[in-house]
């Protein structure tokens, strides 16, 4: 290849010159092409290639030359995800059916195809082929044959013009090769409606993207990067190519981190990967305040931030929640045009505000964020200052239900073998001392409602430090119970860790009509789980003082509620 530039590095517009007997002649989409639009991307690798090329006809945008070609400096991964996940959700919008509709998809690339269009005049370089011959008889293998003709003149018999605008490639392919790889092009080029033209326009994909799919159909090579992994997931799919695609989500798991998650969480959803959306949860439930903090949480859509506050598991404090869905509102408010004033923030979080529990803060962090912003009603701050503050307590229209940052599932063990009738209240708190063989964490009680029918209980509960006599997790809230003998949950607002082998108080202080309570108690109650066969063995002791007479043999807080 001889490449003839001008003084000026500017390379001359683009000429073919006598090409060889078999059309071997260099696209358009060369190394001197005009950048593509994913941010200057011409490879599937993504630098900027600009240097003269080796005599190889087999080498394209998406190849490497190590013999004359340099690369730029590569983006960081987060920004590269960033402006991936940007250009994939583009082409996602832009896509009228899912890629598993592959007849509709053929159908309108073949409706695309209909009426060919010159070659935009995006590439300018004067470039001379050497006639290719005989060139089977270096490869050795089918695959190497195959990959041969990736990105290649030789025995072309279609071309696509990629992209939008100055960023248009033309890109060389081969129908066979194309059809064998994916059910789309198959039907494209086979079907009852299949395209006669030998040009196709793909205005909705992004020339990286498009080139790593055809590395992958011709050679079964992977060529993705964080600058293009989310415009190949979206190309993957639109060609119906789920071994890509496989590779494209693989990749996206493998970078998946707390500052990234919120973006990937809404792509996965876009692109309908439920396995890629429920890692991404699970990444956010073990480090939401990250998560929160990250640039990307304020790009979310309202219904990935309405199915994040819908989880029970977020590891974060409603108010620092409240906080983040704030930030959002701004965005979202100058996103749609709005002043981000506090009734349009409202009017942007729409069902989301309702899932913030208020009720789950203290009436401290109530009182200094959510309650001096304006954007609850008056009289739902005043409902929740009652909720805080008076028992019983009001109905108020928020979740008071707590989050519980742990997975797996939830246990519980009864200490008492027999209930009995009669237990009464004067304001001295129920306590009991406990230990445990492993490190736990305690959600609730199970607690005994009354012996007079349907009653409504007012009730603190704490877990104290036996030794430190440290409050580690307490709740002022209030049951209901139904006048039987069963108990009735009572949760803590955070879990409280346990660890093996230390002392702790549990108590109860109840105020409410005499209740049922528990006899014949067992001083060992040891739980084992049903799938793993672990034993969890609590060991309970008399603790001295106000107890209001509750012991190892009787008494109350017959339940303990915890996640191992």
């Amino acid at each position: 290849v001889r490449c003839c530039l001008h003084n000026s590095g500017r390379p001359p517009c683009l000429n073919f010159s006598c090409p060889g007997p078999l059309g071997n002649s260099q696209p358009s989409n060369s190394v001197f092409s005009m950048p593509a639009s994913n941010g200057g991307a011409v490879g599937a690798g993504g630098g900027t290639q600009a240097a003269a090329r080796r005599p190889n006809p087999q080498l394209g945008p998406g190849a490497s030359d190590n013999n004359g070609v340099s690369t730029g400096a590569q983006p960081t991964a987060q920004n590269s995800l960033q402006q991936s996940a940007a250009a994939g959700a583009a082409a996602a919008g832009a896509m009228a059916a899912p890629a598993s509709n592959m007849a509709a998809a053929a159908a309108s690339n073949a409706n695309q195809a209909a009426a060919p269009t010159a070659t935009p005049a995006a590439a300018s370089v004067l470039v001379y082929r050497e006639p290719v011959y005989n060139w089977q008889a270096t490869k050795s293998t089918v695959k190497e044959r195959f990959a041969f003709l990736f990105n290649n003149e030789v025995l072309s018999d279609v071309h696509f013009l990629v992209g939008k605008g100055m960023g248009v490639q033309r890109i060389p392919a081969h129908r066979f090769v194309l059809a064998v790889g994916s059910a789309v092009f198959d039907a494209m080029f086979n079907g009852g409606m299949a395209t006669t033209s030998t040009e196709i326009e793909l205005p909705d994909v992004e020339p990286a993207a498009f080139l790593a799919l055809l590395k992958f159909l011709y050679s079964d090579e992977v060529q993705i990067g964080p600058e293009t992994v989310m415009t190949t997931l979206y190309t993957a799919k639109k060609y119906a190519v789920p071994a890509l695609e496989a590779h494209c989500v693989e990749f996206l798991k493998k970078n998946l981190r707390a500052d990234n998650a919120f973006m990937l969480l809404t792509q996965a959803r876009l692109f309908d990967e439920p396995q890629l959306a429920s890692l991404c949860l699970e990444n956010i439930d073990k480090n939401t305040g990250d998560a929160l903090a990250a640039e990307g949480f304020t790009d979310i859509d309202l219904d990935t931030l309405v199915a994040v506050l819908e989880r029970d598991t977020l590891g974060v404090r409603e108010v620092r929640l409240f906080s983040a869905a704030v930030r959002w509102a701004e965005a979202e408010a100058h996103r749609q045009q709005l002043q981000p004033t506090p009734e349009n923030k409202r009017k942007v979080l729409g069902k989301a505000l309702t899932l913030i529990r208020f009720p789950l803060m203290t009436i401290e962090e109530f009182a200094a964020g959510p309650a001096q912003s304006n954007i609850l009603s008056d009289r739902e701050v005043v409902s929740l200052f009652l909720h805080f503050t008076v028992n019983p307590k009001p109905r108020v229209d928020f979740i008071d239900r707590p989050r519980c940052c742990l997975r797996g599932k939830e246990c519980s063990i009864t200490r008492f073998g027999q209930v009995e009738s009669r237990w009464g209240y004067s304001g001295t708190s129920d306590r009991i001392r406990f230990s445990v063989n492993r490190r736990i964490f305690v959600v609730g009680f199970g607690l005994y409602g009354s012996i007079h029918g349907p009653t409504d209980y007012q009730v603190n509960i704490q877990i104290i430090h036996t030794d430190s006599n440290t409050v580690l997790g307490q709740n002022d809230t209030g049951f209901s119970c139904d006048g039987s003998a069963n108990t009735f949950r009572v949760m803590f607002k955070e879990p409280v860790e346990i660890l093996p082998n230390v002392n702790y108080t549990a108590c109860a202080t109840l105020k409410g009509p005499d209740s049922h309570y528990g006899t014949k108690g067992m001083r060992k109650v040891t739980h084992e789980s049903s799938s793993t066969g672990t034993k969890t063995c609590f060991t309970f002791c008399y603790a001295a003082g106000n107890n209001n007479g509750t012991s190892v043999e009787d008494g109350q807080i017959p339940e303990v509620i915890f996640y191992t």
